[in-house]
């Protein structure tokens, strides 16, 4: 009989320890990710008196695809179109937190004399707020629905984009001796350019692919089908010099996008789950017992770092975002931990080999402390600005507290402002698809024509061959570039209010017929040996062709449409089938009353009640502004509308009443039937004798379903069938009753039976 492998064996040590201790933890009402890496020191070779991991590097190798999909996981639940709409204010704290937590884990580093890596590795770790544990921390406390939460958790999102172009930037830093400036832009622009390109050739191509096979794909194939995209992003990520957590990440959020994202990530979840209580098992693993004890000085100081760090620095840089005293302090005080992304850029340190082997499990004891400090951290935030009001000058507390107000939501932007920035973003878009088609077909379909068409002479023909088809496959983007927004609102607005306006908007065309040309002047001087004049003169002409073609404009039209269409697919599925939220929610004129949404848990005790039975209003003082139902939206609902379970309820109300009714939808339930042995249905046949209690009554009048829960399913007569037992029958001696029920009941119909 063969040995089973080692890997096997870690395997069932691993998840058999992560299973007794996460149960622990739940029972502690603590965050299971502490429970992970608890386990991962039970396993681990430092731990003397348990049985330890054999086969680390494999463990290891299945840590890594476990960042690879807790990142693709992340990104299915991230949206850049979000990003977008969330304004200025959680760009600006998320930049102000990652800058001031950086500095000051450099500033700490140097100060115990590390390396240079070192601090800098060890800043990026200190950056990282836990968006896991925040939420786990924020939903334990019934916060999830207030809005200085959502402000929290717009900037932890951020932060994770961040995380992921940090990452990149120290895999930059860490592979160059002295990196210097241009090194460093030269890397931006590379991650600016893979980006742009990955998300608009994905959100193009992806979306339209799942439509077209939607009819046809079970919950397994879209499983594979999520996870092959996944993979194959993640492998071309490290082609072309990024990591594959990276690639993994933008491939979640490309099919973040699409209609399917909800069910991809239900689907991708048990999986990410699994590998992922690996990883941070792994994590657990790294923890030496002797360098915590010899680091022990290094592990207080990080943490009072990070806590009075977050607290003061976090409190600014949410109040330069336009918070006020009171709301930034609530959210300075939830980011005073680190988390997963800690350790993942501590792996990725580890994985260089540019820090020391005593960092990574500095910083997991570090994560562990400041995990178990989260939730006090975040009910101290209150009693603190009470202390602070209390000692700071009224006026001061006032203005601080109105603070939110100088920073509008929206202004009316200038039109050359507006303009300029379309034009720029669509010329940059277009710059970067023309560059990667003539990149594709230089790389791959040049030396084809070349080896089909060999020989000197021959070898002109396959240089123009695919000059003109490169030429005509980038003609659409090309077109674009120069056309689009000549006719737009802000561009006719101004041609008309000034003929002084006139001659920049020709030059704004100007520019881009240039840019245009230089594609086509690029192909020309690669596959040709003309004069510089007769390159620029073809250019020319080309980019006229392109201009006046009606085919070219269709197409560009085209495509241009259908990219929309799949951008928009999510949002427009959401509208049709009910959940998407209502335009006035962010008009609230009352900075205090915002909407919520809340889930009617299954076994709620509000199902069958109406509204007006409910009272919700007088109780809680929300208003129900709509129901959303399976698909549907039932908006303004009237007191008569029941409620469901399952049913999700957008309310309106203030933070306290909103966090008081989410409170009671959670707990006002119909507990759990922990006696669940004892439901068993069994079956019993019950012969009627002389002097039997049901002789001579109805199976209505006998009362067998109403007093003793038992039901009779039917009548033996001597055949092989049972008959049904017609209600208004009389029972008579000898008749022989088949009976089902639950044990109990049985035994009292029974002893009835047999008392008289």
């Amino acid at each position: 009989m063969s040995e089973i492998p080692a890997l096997i064996n870690d395997l069932a040590y691993i998840l058999v320890s992560a299973g007794i201790v996460t149960i622990v933890f739940k029972r502690l009402k603590q965050p299971l990710v502490l429970g992970y890496i608890v386990a991962g020191f039970l396993v681990s070779p430092h731990m003397p008196y348990t049985a330890s991991v054999v086969d680390t590097e494999n463990v290891h190798l299945w840590a890594d695809i476990g960042v690879m999909f807790l990142l693709f996981s992340l990104g299915l639940d991230f949206s850049f179109k979000k990003i977008l709409k969330m304004g200025a204010s959680p760009i600006i704290s998320t930049i102000s937190i990652i800058f001031c937590m950086s500095m000051l884990g450099i500033v700490v580093g140097h100060g115990f004399g590390w390396s240079r890596m070192d601090c800098i590795f060890l800043g990026g770790m200190l950056a990282m707020s836990s968006t896991t544990i925040i939420y786990k921390a924020f939903d334990d406390l019934g916060l999830r629905q207030q809005q200085f939460a959502g402000m929290v958790m717009s900037v932890l999102i951020l932060e994770d984009i961040l995380a992921i172009v940090m990452m990149v930037m120290l895999s930059a830093i860490a592979s160059g001796n002295n990196p210097d400036g241009g090194q460093m832009l030269g890397s931006v622009v590379k991650i600016g350019f893979f980006l742009v390109l990955w998300l608009v050739v994905g959100i193009f191509a992806i979306p339209a692919f799942l439509r077209k096979v939607r009819s046809i794909v079970n919950d397994e194939v879209l499983l594979i089908v999520a996870l092959g995209l996944c993979c194959a992003m993640a492998v071309f990520s490290t082609k072309v010099g990024f990591s594959s957590a990276f690639g993994a990440f933008i491939m979640g959020s490309i099919l973040a996008e699409t209609v399917e994202a909800e069910h991809i990530e239900h689907l991708v979840e048990p999986v990410k789950n699994l590998f992922g209580a690996i990883f941070f098992v792994s994590v657990g693993m790294l923890v030496n017992p002797q360098i915590l004890v010899d680091y022990a000085l290094p592990i207080l100081t990080l943490v009072l770092t990070i806590l009075i760090g977050q607290s003061v620095l976090g409190t600014v840089s949410f109040m330069l975002g336009g918070e006020s005293l009171r709301s930034a302090m609530r959210c300075g005080f939830s980011m005073a931990q680190i988390g997963e992304f800690s350790f993942i850029i501590a792996s990725l340190g580890l994985s260089l080999g540019v820090i020391g082997d005593f960092l990574y499990p500095v910083v997991v004891a570090v994560s562990v402390i400041t995990t178990f400090l989260t939730p006090y951290m975040i009910r101290l935030a209150v009693p603190a600005y009470g202390a602070l009001e209390k000692r700071l000058p009224g006026k001061l507390i006032t203005l601080l507290n109105h603070l939110s107000m100088s920073h509008p939501a929206s202004t009316k932007q200038n039109k050359w402002k507006q303009l300029l920035t379309q034009m720029t973003v669509n010329t940059l878009i277009y710059s970067i698809l023309t560059s990667a088609a003539i990149t594709v077909m230089f790389t791959f379909f040049l030396p084809f024509m070349r080896e089909v068409l060999p020989g000197w002479q021959l070898h002109w023909y396959a240089n123009a061959i695919t000059g003109v088809l490169t030429v005509l496959l980038i003609a659409p983007f090309l077109r674009a570039m120069v056309m689009k927004k000549n006719r737009s609102p802000e561009f006719r607005a101004l041609w008309d209010e000034s003929n002084v306006n006139r001659l920049p908007l020709l030059f704004t065309i100007l520019v881009r017929v240039v840019i245009a040309v230089a594609f086509v002047f690029y192909i020309c001087h690669y596959l040709s040996r003309f004069s510089s004049a007769v390159i620029i003169t073809i250019g020319l002409v080309a980019v006229a062709l392109i201009v006046v073609s009606r085919s070219v404009k269709q197409r560009s039209i085209k495509l241009e449409r259908l990219f929309i269409l799949n951008l928009r697919s999510r949002e427009i599925e959401a509208q049709v089938s009910g959940k998407k939220r209502p335009l006035y929610e962010g008009r609230l004129l009352d900075r205090d009353v915002h909407m919520a949404e809340v889930a009617i848990p299954m076994n709620s005790q509000w199902m069958g009640g109406t509204l007006k039975q409910l009272d919700l209003g007088r109780k809680y003082g929300v208003h129900v502004s709509s129901i959303l139902r399976a698909n549907f939206r039932l908006n303004i609902p009237d007191g008569d509308y029941v409620i469901f379970p399952g049913d999700r309820l957008e309310v309106i109300g203030s933070d306290d009443q909103l966090r008081l009714f989410a409170q009671a939808a959670k707990t006002e339930v119909i507990g759990e039937d922990f006696d669940l042995e004892n439901r068993e249905m069994k079956l019993r046949q019950l012969i009627l004798g002389e002097g039997s209690p049901f002789t001579g009554k109805t199976l209505i009048d006998s009362g067998i379903r109403s007093i003793y829960s038992c039901m009779v399913i039917g009548l033996e007569e001597g055949q092989e069938n049972l008959s049904p037992v017609n209600p208004r029958r009389v029972f008579q001696e000898g008749d022989i009753l088949w009976v089902v029920g639950e044990q109990e009941s049985l035994d009292a119909l029974f002893n009835a039976h047999r008392e008289i």
